[in-house]
């Protein structure tokens, strides 16, 4: 019996299937849902979405958002949701190093705008991390080994 996973973004479903487990970038660290989950609704932080259907592994990266998670549903609100392939690494890292720069003069940044950097760091990191962890794990798969599918 699997679990119907959706990922909403702003302009787009970004995902929508049906899937073993989803592990989920929960506030207070991963949280993995299986089929049968009791209901709860909880916000996410950015991070990676990690699906696996069938043995296949897809992995997306979000900026946060909150889940709806039910018996046999798993909703997700987000702003953004990228798969892990369609991530430019060069374009993260620049969004890191300005998000870093604002944040390196606290006392001439205003509130909000720190707040602003924070998020906008936190997001750059997540999708940085999620592209790396794919890419490491296409590096250790043995030659002429299975590839885990990223859409």
């Amino acid at each position: 019996m699997p679990t119907h996973l959706q990922i909403i973004a702003l302009d787009r479903i970004a995902y929508e299937d049906d899937v073993d487990i989803v592990v989920l970038p929960g506030e207070e660290g991963q949280l993995g849902v299986l089929p049968r989950h009791a209901r709860i609704v909880t916000l996410l932080e950015p991070g990676e979405v990690l699906t696996r259907k069938s043995g296949e592994e897809t992995s997306l990266a979000i900026s946060g958002g909150f889940a709806q998670i039910g018996p046999d549903s798993v909703t997700i609100l987000s702003d953004a949701a990228e798969y892990a392939d369609d991530i430019d690494m060069e374009r993260a890292g620049e969004a890191r190093r300005r998000a870093q720069e604002r944040l390196s003069n606290p006392s001439a940044t205003p509130d909000l705008e720190m707040a602003r950097a924070e998020s906008a760091l936190l997001r750059s990191m997540a999708r940085i991390r999620v592209a790396e962890r794919i890419a490491a794990r296409r590096r250790r798969q043995p030659p002429g080994g299975q590839q885990p599918r990223q859409e």
